[in-house]
């Protein structure tokens, strides 16, 4: 037998070196102070009483935690009125989608999800032998009739990100419904709420009604947002109870730790400290859009934490020029040439000091 077509070294399957690596915001940037808004996480941090009760662990680490995350799933349950046992925790949300794809997707499946969504959803689809298939978006917001069309025979699962990242936009209660409303039975529709904590308006829904009246829906949520919590990798998917049941065979079995179950409870108990957080986003997100359009800049409207800001596409004001120009005042926003907007920046709200930072270089820029 000849060993000239035999490999030198084991190979993944098929398709998973074509899979582009997902890049975060960079953290890095000149200046003696940082700003760093380029990952969508809270100025506010977590809640004192999330940081004390993730100390209170400390002592424990050589016990594993409760593999059923049950003091973490009841507090979820309580807050938002769920049966616990259709709710199922992970190592983020993240861990949870790539979840959801690795039991619902094999080769030969399709799955949809917006030109703009998030960068987890062609990872997770790939890594599964599965077709993805991208839907175009209107004015940077998902079209539910595109994304209908993209459905057949083949499409197992439908991602909507809603509030979608990284552009801030999202699609009203009624629409959702009438994206469920055109798939078949047999297609999953996952519900990627990750900033629903920060919407404020009347016809918006995360999810919670669809997932509790569908047999083929399914929400997931987050606790690195609003709860600040993002360096300890923690999230919760609320799912039909087949779903759910499918989900605890494949996860590991100490999937969560015990210090983020611990401090996940403590932060969604501490709901004054939510509402502090809600309230100077909801001030801020008005008041950069004004300020940015000021300046000449096209901002898309948003209803996250962050801001879609639209630069030049030739000439010596282009968004990587912008990038380079706050990067030597220390400022990081996000680059979006990996989404395919190279002529963007999403800027995370800071806290007010940034805020203003960010305003006051990007003018100085622009002149």
């Amino acid at each position: 037998m000849s060993l000239k077509s035999e490999a030198i070294h084991p190979l993944p399957k098929a398709g998973i070196l074509d899979i582009s690596l997902y890049v975060p915001g960079k953290s890095a940037a000149r200046g003696a102070k940082i700003y760093k808004l380029s990952s969508n996480e809270s100025p506010f941090g977590a809640s004192p009483q999330a940081v004390a009760a993730y100390a209170s662990k400390g002592n424990l680490l050589a016990l594993y935690p409760d593999g059923s995350a049950t003091e973490l799933r009841e507090a979820i349950a309580a807050r938002y009125g769920l049966n616990a046992g259709s709710i199922v925790c992970g190592a983020g949300s993240d861990e949870l989608l790539q979840l959801l794809a690795h039991a619902y997707l094999a080769p030969g499946d399709e799955a949809v999800y917006s030109q703009y969504g998030f960068l987890v959803y062609p990872i997770a689809i790939a890594s599964n032998g599965a077709k993805a298939v991208v839907a175009p978006e209107v004015n940077h917001s998902t079209s539910v009739d595109d994304m209908l069309k993209c459905v057949n025979a083949q499409t197992k699962m439908v991602f909507l990100a809603n509030p979608n990242n990284p552009t801030g936009t999202y699609l009203p209660f009624n629409e959702v419904k009438r994206l469920h409303a055109g798939l078949p039975k047999t297609t999953l529709l996952v519900l990627d709420a990750a900033y629903a904590e920060y919407v404020r308006r009347n016809d918006y829904e995360s999810g919670l009604e669809l997932v509790a009246t569908s047999d083929n829906v399914v929400m997931t949520r987050t606790f690195s947002k609003i709860y600040g919590l993002a360096g300890l990798r923690l999230g919760w998917a609320y799912c039909p109870a087949h779903v759910a049941d499918v989900l605890n065979r494949i996860r590991g079995p100490f999937n969560v730790s015990a210090a983020a179950m611990a401090a996940g409870v403590a932060a969604i108990g501490d709901q004054k400290f939510i509402e502090t957080a809600i309230a100077h986003n909801e001030k801020w997100l008005g008041l950069l859009t004004e300020q940015l359009q000021a300046l000449g800049l096209k901002v898309t409207p948003s209803v996250g934490n962050f801001l879609l800001i639209h630069f030049a596409s030739s000439g010596n004001r282009t968004a990587p020029m912008a990038d380079a120009w706050l990067n030597e005042h220390g400022i990081i926003l996000r680059r979006m040439e990996a989404y395919g907007l190279p002529q963007c920046l999403r800027m995370t709200i800071g806290d007010e000091e940034a805020n203003r930072a960010v305003v006051s270089a990007l003018a100085d820029f622009l002149k």
